[in-house]
Parts: structure tokens; C-alpha cells; sequence
């Protein structure tokens, strides 16, 4: 444990003198006795003394006295705490390979659904925004604290053709960029932007600029190493299964997902990657990334158990003086 004004523990020291006091007139007391030889008068004269218990005045009140000096001290513990000022970008791939039923109803609605309860999970001092993309991004929604306006666009999303996934990336670093421009105070006292994350959910292969354009100046790898280089890590879920088919042309197409593309994506920016195969696994996911998005690790205050015990145990030595000895103690 920690302490933020450490030299307050010095007072621990009258507590062991008082200790040290209280002990010597013990032991006085009892050389006082010895000296009265008429123990017949002794007993008439001397008031009659609850044994050890009269003791327990002393012992509560020195006890409180340490309790209180440690509070005193400012004792620090880590502990999670809600985080504010950060900010978490949605990102939804409405490509037409969503509408595949291998996640009931569709990947899409099953999407949607989950993607409300992140919103009402994420705690109340993160701005939560909200892109779209399939073969160009939108930003839906900037980032805010308003989580009905972030629920209302995810229930607005509406397929459409082919997969930018890199160009969704570069959109909600730059939707990032300018929602922290934007907030009063802009960056910290030491010139630090406020947090941030991208929440990425695709089921497929990018297919702009191309399946094998990952690399290229407008690829999802690109997109994911630029967004590392600027401390903003990308976590992706990948949403879907192996099986999955649309009707496209008058024909069944397979849309199975792409793991590998996602994982890569998350390992370049610094993110976590997930697999979810149905709706529940994918609020599992989110619940997940809300507990981390949401909280941090931070040193807190813990100095209020202490001022609680100590005011406890001074209350108890207080009483317990006046009930065993008639007097305080």
C-alpha cells in the first residue's frame, strides 16, 4: 500500500509512547500495592475493578489513535474506475454479406441487437460513435454521451455492396481526431488527447481496393498500422461463420468469414480480436470489451475504511469507559 502524505506515520510513534505510558503505569500501580501491607484495609478502601476488561477503554482508544494516523497518511489502492473523456468509435460492416441467415435472423439484425446493449453498457462518460461502411464509410453518429442517438443509427443501418474496411478504419481515426479538437480543453495539461479505441465488427474479406489491397495506401493493414502509430488500438470482431451463403445473381454465394484478415487488423494496431458465431457470443464480446473500454486501473483514495474504523473504535472506547469504570477512560 501506498501512501500520499507518508510523513503522517510518524504519529505512530506517540501511539507506541502512549503504549509505552500506559504499560509503565500498569506496572506502578501494582509496586503501589505491594507497598500497602494492610491488605485487610486495602480491600475496603480500594474500588472494585472489572478484572482484564478494564483494560479495554485503553486499548480501543490507542488502537483508534493508529487506525486514524494511517488515515491520516492518505493511504492509496488501486481500484477500477469509470473512465471519462474516452472516446470508442462503432464500426459496422453493412455489406451485403451481412444478410446472411447462418446467425439468426441475419447477421445484420443479430448485429444490431448487440450492438444496442454495448451502447446501454458502456459507461456514461465515454463518447460512443457510430460508422458504418461497406464500400465507402459514413460516420453515422460523432462521438457522444447520448446513447439513444447512438441506438437510433444502428437501427437505420442498411446494407449495401462491397467491403472498405480499410477506408472505415482511416474514418473513424480522422471522426476521432475531430471529436478531440472539438472538446473544451482539448488535450490535457500535458498535451495528451483523450483515449480512444475503434470497435471494429465485419464478417468478410475486404474487397476494396481488393482482396489482396490490405497493403495498399487505403488497406485495412495500412489503415491498422497508422491507427498504432497514433496510440489508437482497433478491436476487431469477427462476426459470422464458416457456412454462411447469400442469394446473390439468382445463385447461392458462400460468405464465409475471414478470421485471419480480422486478427491481423488487431494485431497491427495493438487491439484484441474476437470470433462470435451467434448473437450471444457477440454480446459476450461486447460485455467484455464494455468492462474494458468502460473502466480503468487507477490509484484511489482508500483512507475512508480507516476513518471509519478508527471513528468505530474511538466510539467503543469511549463506552466501554464509561460502562466498566464509570468514567472515560
Amino acid at each position: 500500500m501506498r501512501f500520499a502524505t507518508p510523513w503522517w506515520l510518524l504519529g505512530l510513534l506517540v501511539v507506541a509512547a502512549l503504549v509505552a505510558g500506559y504499560v509503565w503505569l500498569l506496572r506502578r500501580r501494582r509496586s503501589d500495592v505491594v507497598r500497602f501491607t494492610n491488605l485487610e484495609l486495602l480491600e475496603t478502601v480500594a474500588p472494585r475493578r472489572p478484572g482484564r476488561w478494564r483494560h479495554l477503554p485503553a486499548i480501543a482508544m490507542i488502537t483508534a489513535l493508529a487506525v486514524l494516523t494511517v488515515a491520516l497518511a492518505g493511504p492509496q489502492a488501486m481500484a477500477k474506475v469509470p473512465r471519462n473523456r474516452a472516446t470508442v468509435m462503432l464500426v459496422i460492416d453493412v455489406s451485403l454479406s451481412m444478410k446472411a441467415t447462418d446467425v439468426a435472423p441475419t447477421r445484420l439484425a443479430a448485429a444490431q441487437s448487440a450492438a444496442k446493449q454495448f451502447a446501454d453498457q458502456l459507461t456514461p462518460g465515454v463518447n460512443l460513435g457510430l460508422i458504418s461502411f461497406a464500400g465507402t464509410a459514413a460516420v453515422l453518429v460523432s462521438p457522444t454521451t447520448e446513447r439513444p442517438a447512438v441506438k437510433n443509427g444502428v437501427d437505420n443501418l442498411q446494407l449495401a455492396e462491397s467491403t472498405a474496411t480499410g477506408e472505415a478504419i482511416f474514418t473513424a481515426m480522422q471522426a476521432i481526431d475531430t471529436f478531440s479538437r472539438s472538446l473544451e480543453g482539448g488535450p490535457d495539461a500535458e498535451g495528451v488527447p483523450p483515449p480512444a479505441r475503434i470497435v471494429l465488427l465485419s464478417d468478410g474479406t475486404q474487397t476494396v481496393p481488393g482482396p489482396d489491397g490490405e497493403n495498399e495506401p487505403r488497406g485495412s493493414f495500412t489503415a491498422a498500422a497508422e491507427a498504432a502509430e497514433r496510440g489508437i488500438p482497433v478491436s476487431t470482431i469477427s462476426f459470422g461463420t464458416s457456412y454462411g451463403t447469400i442469394e446473390l445473381d439468382g445463385g447461392r454465394t458462400p460468405v464465409a468469414v475471414d478470421d485471419a484478415s480480422m486478427e491481423r487488423i488487431a494485431q497491427l494496431s495493438g487491439g484484441r480480436f474476437f470470433t462470435a458465431a451467434t448473437e450471444s457470443e457477440l454480446r459476450a464480446v461486447y460485455s467484455d470489451l464494455s468492462e474494458e473500454l468502460g473502466y480503468e486501473e487507477r490509484e484511489v483514495d482508500a483512507s475512508r475504511p480507516w476513518l471509519i474504523g478508527g471513528f468505530a473504535l474511538l466510539i467503543g472506547g469511549l463506552a466501554a469507559g464509561i460502562l466498566l469504570g464509570r468514567r472515560l477512560p
